[in-house]
């Protein structure tokens, strides 16, 4: 009898073991179960931890609550202003209601990447090229609610939408690479319009400045002399400016005229030939026809000069013995009298 007992109780001490085995379930912090008794949906979800089913009656369903990162293939589109794209994006979305999840949808991973797929064709259809490649804020969020409007009722919730790349044709790119280059050229050409002008108005202040002093313009001919010499790789060739000339000519003191050289040399043997009694016609004749302070006509008056030293050696020789006197530099002959 004893024994009897002994082996049905180790027979029912067996049999609950394998019926919590098959009964006991794990539920992870991040999931949640469904169950179907018989097929049909349990009221409660069981939460994460140990939980019991009924074995071979219940099924558990287990469901993943965490943000699923899927990524949406290449779409290929025209957009509103008939421009050939390619677009891919990624889904952000995760699921808030286990049961919705597993009753009303089949597969709720398959019908989020295939609503993604037509909102994103959709978007691209009623976009323009600009819009798609600057204005990506708001395409985003179009394509979160056109997502996120079916998802609701099949308990998923849509966190974002990003649009990841826009394919262009190796046309359209070079053809904005041409669009853009202009106008950066056209906005280096005003700038640098703009700043001719600003400079041209400042050379002219300092231009008025200088004006009025001479000299400003000698300091500043001599600091662009010092800037360029410090270079040492180069001949600097130094310019003189008339400026300066006007400068020294009005700060420079007018002396009186002096007669030419062969005038004055003239006078110096005139002295000695009235005390010898020169003929009055000769020395007449000199004082006639050279002026005391002409300084308007040097080769006329040189010339002048010249022809009279001649007539006065001349009458020299007919009155007085021959007497040596200095002749004039350019005179080539000998310094005898009789010569």
């Amino acid at each position: 009898m004893v024994e009897e007992l002994v082996t049905a109780g180790v027979a029912l001490a067996s049999v609950g073991t394998v019926y919590v085995m098959a009964a006991a379930r794990i539920v992870k912090q991040y999931e949640r179960g469904v169950v179907l008794r018989l097929g049909k949906l349990r009221s409660g979800v069981r939460g994460p931890g140990f939980t019991m089913i009924m074995p071979f009656v219940d099924r558990l369903q287990k469901v993943n609550m965490q943000i699923v990162t899927m990524p949406v293939p290449a779409q290929e589109g025209i957009t509103r202003d008939n421009v050939t794209v390619r677009v891919d994006a990624v889904v952000y979305f995760k699921v808030v209601s286990a049961a919705d999840a597993v009753i009303k949808v089949e597969d709720y991973r398959f019908a989020v990447s295939q609503m993604a797929q037509t909102s994103l064709r959709s978007i691209i259809g009623k976009s323009e090229l600009d819009d798609l490649l600057s204005n990506r804020e708001k395409l985003n969020q179009g394509l979160e609610l056109m997502i996120d409007s079916p998802a609701v009722e099949w308990g998923v919730s849509i966190d974002r939408v990003e649009i990841k790349d826009v394919s262009l044709p190796e046309t359209m790119k070079r053809s904005m690479a041409r669009q853009a280059e202009a106008d950066r050229e056209r906005r280096a050409r005003v700038i640098n319009a703009d700043a001719e002008l600003q400079a041209s108005k400042k050379l002219a202040e300092a231009a008025g400045v200088m004006s009025e002093q001479p000299a400003a313009l000698q300091l500043r001919l001599l600091q662009t002399v010092v800037a360029v010499a410090a270079e040492k790789n180069s001949t600097l060739v130094l310019p003189f400016p008339v400026e300066l000339l006007r400068f020294l000519e009005r700060a420079q003191p007018h002396p009186a005229p002096a007669a030419p050289p062969g005038v004055a040399h003239v006078r110096s043997q005139q002295a000695p030939a009235e005390s010898r009694q020169v003929p009055d016609g000769v020395s007449g004749q000199a004082s006639n026809q050279v002026p005391d302070g002409g300084t308007d006509r040097p080769l006329e008056l040189a010339a002048q000069a010249q022809q009279l030293l001649t007539q006065w050696q001349q009458s020299m020789q007919e009155q007085l013995p021959p007497v040596e006197a200095p002749l004039d530099p350019d005179f080539r002959g000998s310094k005898s009298g009789q010569d």
